[in-house]
């Protein structure tokens, strides 16, 4: 007898030729259709959670407008990303004693500002100098902690600093440090003094003082002193410092007594 493979009027086989038709287990012929998803409605954020956030917004920019609103902070950020207040350039062969000693070298020019510090960080970062390489300074003075700390910098590099200019040509040429430049200055070593360069100090006074004039400069002395001793630089010249609001300009043998310059040198390339 042929087997029967045809399908029935429900859509399925019979399990044998001669057995009856089946439905396959546990399935309906006609299964019911699918309910409907049911809709899900959207989750309304409570509206403490948007006043809370706008809260937050506020109170940072209070903040940030605070900071921002004194002179200094301003100052810091015009320096920092558009107008540096110094510039320099990098020299790869400084002869300072015209015997050919060279080392690489920095001279940066300018007035110290609020952002001078971490400026010089960058610059001698790029400059690549090391151990017992030279930053050569000439600068008027400025921002009384901005030298601190760029004196720190040089010290921790251990780097050397000497008073001059390099003109057009590479020449190195004679200059000035003064004022806050001084404790720039002190944080080389060696200190290098450059024949016809000048140093000169005067009494620091602080910029914004406060009830206490007094107090104020006697903590700016002592925050000087306390820098000056560390550097391996005597006493002698916050004395020298403190006799005087206007420069003075010290003697080569002066500097050297105050232990200020450590190396003199009579460099036979220095312009006149």
């Amino acid at each position: 007898m042929p087997v029967d493979d045809h399908q029935n009027e429900t859509g399925y086989r019979r399990q044998s030729p001669t057995g009856p038709w089946v439905t396959p287990p546990g399935v309906s012929p006609n299964p019911p259709p699918a309910p409907p998803p049911a809709r899900v409605g959207k989750r309304r954020r409570p509206i403490w959670s948007a006043i809370f956030f706008a809260i937050l917004i506020l109170s940072v920019g209070v903040r940030a407008y605070r900071d921002l609103s004194r002179p200094e902070a301003w100052a810091y950020w015009k320096e920092s990303y558009f107008a540096p207040t110094m510039t320099s350039s990098a020299v790869a062969k400084l002869d300072l004693d015209g015997r050919g000693h060279s080392r690489a070298a920095l001279a940066i020019h300018g007035t110290i500002g609020e952002a001078s510090a971490s400026w010089l960080r960058a610059q001698l970062d790029e400059a690549h100098l090391t151990a017992g390489d030279i930053v050569l300074l000439s600068s008027p003075g400025g921002n009384l902690g901005q030298a601190l700390i760029m004196g720190e910098i040089i010290r921790a590099r251990g780097l050397a600093t000497a008073v001059g200019t390099i003109d057009a040509s590479g020449r190195l040429t004679r200059s000035y440090c003064a004022s806050a430049c001084v404790l720039v200055f002190a944080g080389g070593s060696p200190r290098y003094g450059v024949e016809g360069s000048a140093l000169g100090v005067h009494r620091f006074v602080t910029p914004s003082p406060g009830r206490d004039p007094v107090a104020d400069a006697q903590r700016t002395t002592g925050t000087v002193l306390s820098y000056m001793t560390k550097m391996g630089i005597s006493s002698s010249v916050i004395e020298a410092m403190s006799a005087t609001r206007d420069v003075r300009w010290l003697e080569p043998a002066e500097a050297l007594q105050m232990h200020l310059i450590t190396d003199p040198i009579g460099n036979a390339q220095a312009a006149r």
